[in-house]
């Protein structure tokens, strides 16, 4: 469990960093995937897809 929480803040602060510093590469990309994937495998990913789908939700009952 450490390490998994370890890797995960390693790969957070990097993605951060790719995505403050402009243009998207391929690794900076990759970092990004592997990052969804471990959060993918935590105990918060129910409550990450709970609070996509309410967004997507809110965002879908805005009517212009």
């Amino acid at each position: 469990m450490a390490v998994s929480i370890s890797v995960i803040l390693l790969l957070m602060i990097l993605a951060v960093v790719f995505l403050r510093n402009g243009g998207l590469r391929t690794s900076h990309a990759l970092v990004c995937i592997l990052l969804g994937f471990m959060l993918a495998s935590t105990s918060i990913a129910p409550m990450i897809s709970h609070g996509i789908t309410a967004t997507t939700d809110l965002v879908a009952s805005v009517r212009p």
